[in-house]
């Protein structure tokens, strides 16, 4: 028989610790739960783009808060991603003013380009295709939120190529605020 080894708890990479610590300072001590949100991101960030149960978990017992708080939340909002993303995750606004200017069709071409469909990952893991409600930029419609980016007006081949291409030329994810200042693990680099 072979060992087993136990799965490792996730933590917080020390940055991280900083941020929350840093975060919490801006809410009553009774009222840390408030917290709960911007600790979402900073986690979904930290583990590879989604928030697994042991990560909620985590994050949990972070702000010394019932799992079935967190839960709640993770999985109301569609900004929290419950299951592995691809390298960029494609929001396609899929609300009136969008559809109006073409998101149907936008999100058809990016299905087929990438390989992935609405709700899942390209064969290559770079692509997530994820509907969403209103991005609250109407004029600019049909619109794409990748990350804390908007790709406006993308109702032409050549403007959904531009983004990809774009997306596709990052090495890396971005680097986050908290980030700044520290050494990043290698898990994280390439996500």
């Amino acid at each position: 028989m072979e060992p087993t080894t136990a799965p490792t708890k996730p933590q917080f990479s020390p940055a991280a610790q900083a941020e929350i610590k840093r975060l919490l300072t801006h809410y009553p001590e009774d009222r840390s739960k408030s917290a709960l949100l911007p600790i979402l991101h900073i986690a979904q960030a930290e583990f590879g783009g989604w928030v697994s149960p042991e990560v909620q978990d985590l994050v949990a017992e972070t702000l010394n808060i019932k799992p079935i708080e967190v839960y709640e939340v993770a999985t109301f909002y569609t900004q929290y991603n419950l299951k592995p993303v691809g390298k960029h995750v494609l929001e396609i606004c899929r609300t009136g003013p969008c559809m109006l200017r073409g998101s149907d069709e936008l999100t058809e071409h990016l299905e087929r380009i990438t390989g992935a469909k609405v709700g899942g990952t390209s064969p290559d893991g770079t692509f997530t295709l994820k509907e969403v409600e209103c991005l609250a930029a109407c004029g600019f419609a049909p619109i794409v939120q990748v990350r804390e980016k908007y790709y406006e007006q993308l109702d032409t081949p050549e403007a959904v190529d531009a983004m990809l291409n774009e997306l596709k030329s990052l090495l890396h994810r971005p680097i986050l605020p908290w980030e700044e200042n520290s050494t990043l693990p290698n898990s994280l680099k390439n996500y």
